[in-house]
């Protein structure tokens, strides 16, 4: 019976358990299962490692295991290292295999292509890592803004892209990175954005999702922009390990569908 799971510290607000169940019923994957794997970083290395004698094939990583989970891995792509973190692992003949999905789950999710476009990310934490060098690697402009610009200076000079004082009036694109939203902050009050300026971003992403739009995501809309928001980021992103672990095409509507359903923890 092959299993996967999600390692993170905590991991119980996680709506992937049931995105990917849901995924392996309707391809009648029966004997696939995933479970959460709540554990602290100083037994990420410890349990990582005994995951495959357990039977599992892969598990996906989250805060705060990403940069852990890529220094134990014996292989790893090249968006991997130079992103600096890993957020889906692979257990094949002996060896760790990590990867990160957070960067082409994200290309996949955005409804142009961002080449040649303007783009302005808010933060530079490591979720911020993985949404500049995709954007960079696929053509985009893009600038990077954070409370701490040093920070976005560091980040940008290893990744690309160029840290700003504060983010241009209007962008093709918008990416909020930071936790601003989670815990229903206001996003005008935390970040250095205007309610009445919204429409100079046509197109959001929020990597933040809960059980409700977030405050961002509902101006956004209010100003016409095309909004992607944190959940549709996660299918994407667990779309591509699902296929990864099983060698089969994941089924979207269904994995969004799960996701997106009230009866998931928020």
């Amino acid at each position: 019976m092959p299993i996967c799971g999600v390692l993170g510290w905590p991991v119980r607000h996680s709506r992937s358990p049931a995105m990917h169940e849901a995924g392996y019923a309707a391809l009648g994957l029966d004997d696939w299962r995933y479970q959460l794997l709540p554990v602290p970083p100083e037994l990420f290395e410890e349990t990582v490692r005994g995951l495959p004698g357990a039977g599992f094939a892969g598990a996906n990583v989250t805060i705060p295991h990403k940069q852990a989970a890529l220094a134990l891995a014996d292989e790893a792509t090249d968006a991997a290292r130079a992103i600096g973190a890993a957020n889906t692992l692979t257990f094949r003949d002996g060896r760790i295999h990590a990867d990160n999905t957070d960067a082409p789950g994200l290309l996949d999710a955005l409804p142009f292509d961002p080449a040649g476009r303007s783009a302005v990310v808010l933060g530079a934490g490591g979720s911020a890592r993985a949404v500049v060098w995709a954007l960079v690697q696929a053509g985009a402009e893009v600038q990077v803004w954070n409370r701490t610009h040093a920070r976005a200076e560091r980040l940008c000079a290893e990744i690309g892209g160029r840290a700003v004082d504060a983010p241009p009036a209007a962008a093709d694109l918008l990416v909020n990175t930071t936790s601003v939203g989670l815990h229903g902050e206001d996003p005008f009050k935390a970040l250095p954005l205007r309610v009445d300026a919204m429409d100079g971003y046509p197109c959001l992403v929020d990597l933040v999702y809960g059980s409700r739009p977030t405050a961002l995501t509902s101006a956004a809309r209010d100003a016409g922009a095309t909004v992607v928001d944190g959940l549709e980021i996660l299918v994407r992103q667990g779309a591509r390990s699902f296929q990864r672990w099983t060698g089969r095409a994941a089924p979207l509507d269904v994995l969004r569908a799960a996701a997106r359903s009230d009866a998931a923890p928020a």
